[in-house]
């Protein structure tokens, strides 16, 4: 997870989300104040569809069976978001120097409905990434 070229490391990370974006199956994106994301729910008919638009993006998986596997900043992702339960993954991209993009894949207790958070980790995320993830989804504050 934790390698990668040089480069702006955010500019290739937001082309690569601009890619997640363009093929996600569902309509609308919000914003995630408490967790600084952006989110996205859609019904169980649009899953096969919606991992096949996170998984050019976010291709590493994590569940809660192997998550005590990751590296320690993912492990720590998951503890700030409530651990992960059945069903709920951590999906990654490959970082790009030290800036990678998550996703937070949360299926609701209702076998009908899921959630996706994309976030940004890093060493150091600047402030104006967060709105640059923003603009890529087309979100507002």
């Amino acid at each position: 997870m934790f390698t990668g070229a040089g480069g702006d490391s955010w500019s290739v990370l937001f082309g690569t989300l601009k890619g997640l974006r363009t093929s996600w199956p569902s309509r609308g994106w919000s914003w995630d104040g408490r967790f600084s994301c952006v989110t996205s729910t859609f019904n169980v008919e649009l899953q096969a569809k919606a991992r096949s638009a996170v998984a050019v993006a976010l291709p590493t998986e994590w569940t809660s069976t192997t998550i005590q596997r990751s590296p320690a900043p993912l492990r720590d992702l998951a503890e700030r978001t409530g651990g992960l339960r059945e069903g709920q993954m951590i999906l990654v991209s490959a970082a790009v120097g030290t800036a990678y993009a998550y996703g937070l894949w949360w299926p609701w207790g209702d076998g009908i409905t899921t959630s996706l958070r994309v976030g940004l980790g890093g060493t150091h995320v600047p402030q104006d990434a967060f709105q640059r993830l923003r603009d890529v989804f087309s979100v507002e504050v």
